[in-house]
């Protein structure tokens, strides 16, 4: 009777059958099996592994199945590894620039940004309360920048067919705040994630970058500007009680230099059609805002 596992030398050996012996498109299809990581750790056992983790068959099945409609024709690429490495480190435009596609690493997942064009913006496209600008460290063309509104309302949906299936994904503002940012010191801001149509889960969160600082230091801003009494007289405002919801509830700051806040989860079971929407909304304070330059909401997996 034949042994369980072959000894000696025979580290990939099952009874007195060496993997190594197998064709290599046989090895390259268990391979395929496996994930990104685990096909690049195979790779350091033995030549004939490192080529079969290497072939197009194996990094063909940790890309997207539709990948080849989004890749634009103007890049190429010598081989899928050399493809899929590329999506996780740089994003790629489409939709005719209004989103951004990228992999995440580990998983080979689908990220998505959609671009502040893509979103729909109350009074966006007026001046006096909106403007659009280009500015160099956003991968899309146009930036919002929001200069003084009351009603502050942002929404953006996505085909749930386009996310990767049976992943749970969160969504998450992108955005800057300037120099002068003003009137979300205090006010909080509603946002939700949900299939459209339906009632989704909200909760509130501060999009001033600031507040948890001040919140964990019980420190009290000090301003003078407009639209704040406290700034006209040069006050200091009491810092009111910290909510509950820990630090989820204010902005962190990205790889990329930009702030982010969570707008909420989704599991994507590959059985759900129509769309997902995300809202960001702050309507009931009525107070007057502005200083945020949004570039966009991202939809990534939850790691």
């Amino acid at each position: 009777m034949g042994s369980g596992v072959g000894g000696g030398g025979g580290g990939n050996k099952y009874g007195s059958l060496n993997l190594t012996d197998l064709p290599q498109d046989c090895i390259a299809t268990v391979f395929s099996f496996t994930s990104p990581r685990d096909a690049c750790r195979l790779s350091l056992v033995s030549t004939t592994f490192k080529s079969a983790s290497e072939s197009d068959a194996v990094w063909e099945s940790f890309l997207p199945s539709d990948h080849q409609a989004s890749i634009p024709s103007s890049l190429s690429f010598s081989s899928k590894k050399e493809l899929y490495l590329s999506l996780c480190e740089n994003h790629i435009l489409i939709d005719g620039g209004r989103k951004s596609l990228q992999l995440e690493r580990v998983s080979g997942k689908k990220v998505y940004m959609l671009s502040a064009r893509d979103l729909f913006i109350v009074w966006g496209d007026t001046p006096t309360y909106w403007r659009w600008i280009s500015i160099p460290e956003s991968r899309f063309e146009e930036v919002a920048e929001l200069i003084n509104v009351c009603w502050l309302e942002i929404r953006g949906k996505i085909a749930i067919s386009m996310l990767s299936p049976m992943t749970r994904y969160k969504a998450c503002l992108v955005f800057k705040a300037t120099a002068g940012a003003y009137g979300f010191d205090f006010q909080p801001a509603e946002v939700s994630v949900s299939i459209a149509g339906a009632e989704g889960c909200k909760r509130t969160v501060y999009l001033d970058a600031a507040r948890g600082l001040r919140q964990r230091y019980q420190i009290a801003p000090r301003r003078i500007g407009l639209f704040s009494r406290s700034r006209f007289l040069g006050l200091q405002a009491p810092v009111p009680p910290a909510p509950a919801g820990g630090d989820d509830q204010y902005p962190k700051t990205r790889g990329d230099g930009w702030l982010e806040i969570e707008l909420g989860e989704f599991f994507n079971d590959g059985s759900i059609d129509g769309e997902l929407e995300m809202s960001v909304m702050e309507v009931d304070g009525g107070h007057w805002k502005g200083g945020l330059i949004v570039q966009g909401i991202e939809i990534r997996p939850c790691l």
